[in-house]
């Protein structure tokens, strides 16, 4: 397997350039075409809420989505144009559908989707919530690219998250098909003291399979420790200079998400590098 259909989702101005700097490097690398997509989401009105909506409020909010999309396909095309891989700009209405639904649409036939971190300083948690909708439904691994990302390599020394659940076992073999030979991973288990200290039989036959493909593979194991899975990850991302993390997303039911929290919503908004959820 490999990676030949790119999704790269165009959410704003202010993370395209790191958004399609990540896209490049894997469309480079791995020869593949590359899609730009750009959803238009519908301005909703509650009834009860605005009895009425004077028509020069759905004017200028179009005229604004219009604005927006016209300056995001410019970005694209300067990233694109000089490049030997195929692109493809891709402009979606919402219409009654959610953003979320219409990026799942296109990511069903694509090998890999690319989306912006988001703003931790945004007001509100609407871009977090799409991401999480996509992560949970698309049926296909996300990168979550920093908002100003600007690596020069990308899924060539991956450190994977392990913990053996099924949502981890998709991030491995996701991440295997960004890998090729004498590339690195470097297979992190945390123990959360639920099971003995030291690393168990799945573990080193995972390591043995990864290095049957001439990946240079390390295995390790942490103990867990405050202040949460986020930060360890982005340790040892550091210290071992990985360029991607791959891990398994929402192990957990929504409710349970929501009531307790998830380490996947904490890499979320904390990522140092570009992140690969996989559900």
């Amino acid at each position: 397997m490999s990676i030949k259909t790119i999704l790269t989702c165009l959410m704003d101005v202010e993370t395209a350039d790191g958004l399609l700097a990540a896209a490049t490097l894997l469309a480079r690398r791995h020869g593949a075409h590359v899609i730009g997509l750009h959803t238009l989401e519908s301005l909703m009105v509650y009834p009860g809420i605005a009895l009425h909506a004077p028509d020069i409020i759905f004017t200028e909010f179009g005229a604004s989505q219009a604005k927006q999309s016209a300056a995001l396909e410019k970005i694209f095309e300067q990233h694109s144009h000089a490049e030997d891989f195929v692109s493809e700009w891709r402009l979606l209405k919402s219409r009654s559908v959610t953003a979320a639904e219409r990026i799942v649409e296109s990511a069903q036939s694509a090998d890999i989707v690319l989306m912006p971190a988001p703003d931790p300083q945004a007001e509100t948690n609407a871009h977090t919530r799409l991401l999480e909708d996509v992560i949970r439904d698309a049926g296909r691994p996300v990168i979550v690219v920093p908002r100003h990302f600007a690596g020069d390599r990308l899924g060539q020394k991956i450190l994977i998250g392990w913990n053996g659940t099924r949502e981890a076992v998709r991030a491995v073999h996701d991440a295997r098909t960004l890998l090729r030979a004498g590339d690195s991973a470097h297979i992190l288990r945390i123990n959360d003291h639920s099971k003995d200290t030291g690393l168990d039989a799945t573990s080193n036959d995972l390591a043995a399979a990864f290095a049957r493909h001439q990946i240079d593979t390390t295995l390790v194991e942490r103990s867990w420790q405050h202040p949460g899975v986020a930060a360890a990850l982005n340790k040892e991302a550091f210290e071992q200079g990985a360029d991607l993390i791959a891990v398994g997303a929402f192990g957990h039911s929504r409710a349970y998400d929501l009531v307790i929290g998830a380490a996947t919503r904490e890499l979320l908004r904390k990522a140092d590098i570009p992140v690969l959820f996989s559900r």
